[in-house]
């Protein structure tokens, strides 16, 4: 009998605990809960954290995330307006913004991300569809005006028409993804979610386009080597003009002051002879003629002179040695 009283009441706080924990549940702060009755919802959502009551055994909790979620596209094949084909890969952001809606329409999360595959894959086909490759790629012209300014780009978005002409954007890629937020949050609305943002991740080109992107940016560098080649080319003759120029210049200034410094000299020492000489000019007659005789006589030079020759009249002057 005494084990049979420890028995029950072994029973009774087991059951004790069960009830106890099927009447009280915990909300955490990341987390929003609807209370289901025999599969059907009642009242209001709770979205408030901390210890809730609900009904034993004939009521379940159903907890939601309340932050923002992710979701990743499949990359998709599109074709643009202009005929060009590219692979999109978009992500986006969504939360449960009425966690009541989202369980009627869905009841688990994993059921809405195959749902949003449908409608966000839907909508970024249609914005995608109904714009030229330039607007899904570009959000601003800028690289249309700097190309005004500089003939060649460095920017791949430059190369996106097959004429090289650049086309100018009238929405551009931001504009584009918004217009898909607005498309794919006008369907989703209805379903308790909230689409917070969606972005286009990546964009690559098929491989047909792709072969004539690289084509085109080969033909790209190449006319900008070429222009840097030239570029180049025309600062080398400018920078060996100037040099030479101012060689030419340096070599004239020093001729210049050469020529006034040896005019200067021959001056100076023309005075300095002239006045040496006429100080006794006779000596000055007799010193010309020795050099005059040491200019044009040497031992093979036969001189044919008549006694009275003045060319003679030194010569004659010698006595002769003893």
């Amino acid at each position: 009998m005494k084990n049979f009283g420890y028995m029950i009441m072994t029973g009774l706080v087991v059951s004790a605990v069960i009830i106890i924990s099927n009447i009280f549940y915990i909300i955490d702060e990341t987390e929003q809960v609807v209370i289901t009755q025999f599969g059907k919802p009642i009242g209001d959502p709770i979205k408030q954290s901390g210890l809730h009551v609900k009904a034993p055994f004939i009521q379940e909790v159903n907890r939601f995330d309340k932050r923002i979620l992710v979701w990743d596209g499949d990359p998709n094949q599109i074709p643009t307006l202009d005929k060009r084909y590219i692979w999109v890969d978009t992500t986006a952001r969504w939360k449960i913004a009425d966690p009541l809606q989202f369980l009627k329409a869905f009841g688990s999360e994993s059921v809405a991300q195959a749902r949003l595959d449908d409608i966000l894959d839907s909508a970024v086909r249609d914005a995608v569809s109904g714009h030229n490759l330039v607007e899904v790629i570009r959000n601003t012209n800028d690289i249309v005006d700097r190309r005004k300014s500089q003939p060649v780009s460095d920017d791949i978005d430059s190369i996106t028409t097959d004429d090289g002409v650049l086309e100018r954007v009238q929405m551009g890629q931001n504009a584009i993804t918004r217009d898909v937020l607005r498309r794919g949050s006008e369907k989703t609305k209805d379903f308790g979610i909230e689409l917070v943002d969606i972005r286009i991740r990546r964009i690559n080109y098929v491989q047909d386009v792709l072969r004539k992107v690289f084509d085109r940016m080969i033909s790209e560098r190449k006319r900008a080597a070429e222009q840097y080649r030239s570029q180049g080319q025309g600062k080398k003759a400018e920078i060996e003009g100037k040099a030479f120029r101012d060689l030419s210049q340096i070599n004239s200034e020093a001729y210049q002051k050469s020529q006034e410094i040896s005019g200067n000299a021959d001056a100076e020492a023309i005075k300095i002879y002239a006045e040496a000489y006429n100080r006794d000019p006779e000596f000055y007659a007799f010193l010309k003629t020795l050099e005059t005789y040491s200019l044009t006589i040497d031992t093979n030079t036969t001189l044919m002179l008549s006694t009275d020759s003045e060319f003679f009249r030194y010569l004659k002057t010698i006595k002769s040695l003893p």
